[in-house]
């Protein structure tokens, strides 16, 4: 599951790079629970959660369905 997240990732990232951030994947629970680190201006954004949610985890939902949720750390 771990390399099924990181290449979801992969397809992520030039997104939140053109931003000035980025995702780092910390790790992937047996249970399905995401644990990424925003870095970049996404580390410090308002709007970091939004991202998260809406934009990583549904993606990650999507593309990987052992997914239960993506927590930021």
């Amino acid at each position: 599951m771990k390399e099924e997240v990181k290449k979801a990732l992969d397809q992520i990232r030039p997104s939140l790079q053109a931003d000035g951030g980025d995702a780092e994947l910390v790790d992937v629970s047996d249970q399905g629970v995401v644990k990424v680190k925003l870095t970049g201006a996404c580390g410090s954004c308002p709007m970091s959660q939004m991202t998260l949610k809406q934009g990583i985890e549904r993606i990650l939902k999507e593309k990987v369905s052992q997914t239960i949720r993506v927590e930021s750390v």
